[in-house]
């Protein structure tokens, strides 16, 4: 018969060698959107950009660093993001049809599958912020409209007004596109601006989280929701795998892209980078969209594949260096 001390020197053992297990270097990666043409990004943008990627990186990897939690890097990123009015999500986001600010968000955590997801809001500061508080205070997974407009409200955020998203530049792109549209002059059929921007996250314990959040596509109508607060589409985490998606939502519903990434990894056995190729260059081309993701899996790699011209997108490596890149690295 083992000794009390014998049980508790082996328990303290095991006890020891699931911490060891569960250790990992924490690893942030967030974007901007993809779509991003070369010869439209002035020297101007390209600076608020790096900016407003570099402060989501250093607020985000602080949490992450310190020790906290994947959901909350997550969070707080993807809410500098917002606040910046740099991107097509939160404060300058794009307009619709109709000229209103049209906000849509997603968040997940992996450890537990639990996620939040909010659509068609319209005076939420910060999207992000009320799909983390489906997650964590309300029954459902998806509020959209004016029902979680309601929530927003009965869990303390107070609603913003018009004049805080407006952007004269994503307004002037509406009256583009209302023109092209009265004129029947749309020069492509794919929608302009695929920016949105998202945030995958390992912590020191090894859990994985992701968030999306947009403002959608210029001049959507009807409601239009794309695949960012969709879970499994543009958002998802789980295990061994988080990817935030970014393009042209449509398809990345249809191929549950973000999902199939995870899917490749546990049922094939393909490493995150061929996972995330594969969707991103084969299926969703084949179907006619086009896009990117950034993800993240539970050993620290990262994969951040593209099929447009570039892709706003930074991360913070194992070395707890920070990198900013929007076309392809040389």
């Amino acid at each position: 018969m083992k000794s009390p001390w014998h049980r508790a020197f082996l328990a303290l053992a095991c006890w020891g060698a699931a911490a060891v297990a569960q250790a990992a270097t924490p690893i942030l990666v967030v974007h901007g959107g993809a779509g991003v043409i070369a010869r439209e990004i002035t020297p101007e943008r390209e600076r608020e950009v790096r900016a407003a990627l570099a402060l989501a990186l250093q607020k985000g990897y602080a949490i992450l660093k310190a020790g906290g939690a994947s959901l909350d890097a997550v969070s707080v990123a993807i809410g500098t993001m917002e606040d910046s009015g740099a991107f097509n999500a939160g404060r300058g986001a794009v307009f619709n049809h109709d000229g209103r600010n049209e906000l849509d968000a997603a968040i997940m955590d992996g450890a537990t599958l639990r996620a939040g997801a909010v659509a068609n809001v319209h005076t939420v500061k910060n999207p992000i912020l009320l799909a983390r508080a489906v997650l964590e205070r309300s029954p459902h997974v998806m509020l959209v409209g004016e029902g979680a407009e309601i929530f927003a409200r009965s869990v303390g955020m107070a609603p913003a007004e018009a004049k805080y998203f407006y952007s004269e530049r994503r307004w002037q792109e509406l009256q583009q596109a209302l023109k092209e549209e009265r004129e029947k002059d749309a020069a492509s059929r794919n929608p302009p601006h695929h920016g949105t921007v998202g945030a995958v996250a390992l912590d020191a314990r090894g859990r994985l989280a992701a968030g999306t959040s947009t403002g959608g596509i210029t001049n959507k109508r009807y409601g239009r929701v794309g695949d960012s607060p969709i879970i499994g589409a543009g958002t998802y985490a789980d295990s061994r795998c988080a990817v935030s998606a970014t393009g042209w939502g449509e398809y990345f519903i249809r191929a549950t892209a973000a999902r199939d990434i995870c899917a490749r990894m546990e049922y094939r056995g393909d490493t995150l980078a061929e996972a995330a190729r594969a969707v991103v260059m084969d299926v969703i081309p084949r179907l006619g969209g086009d896009g990117g993701v950034i993800a993240i899996d539970d050993k620290g790699d990262i994969a951040t594949p593209y099929d447009t011209q570039g892709m706003f997108r930074g991360w913070v490596d194992a070395g707890g260096n920070a990198h900013i890149a929007i076309f392809a690295q040389k």
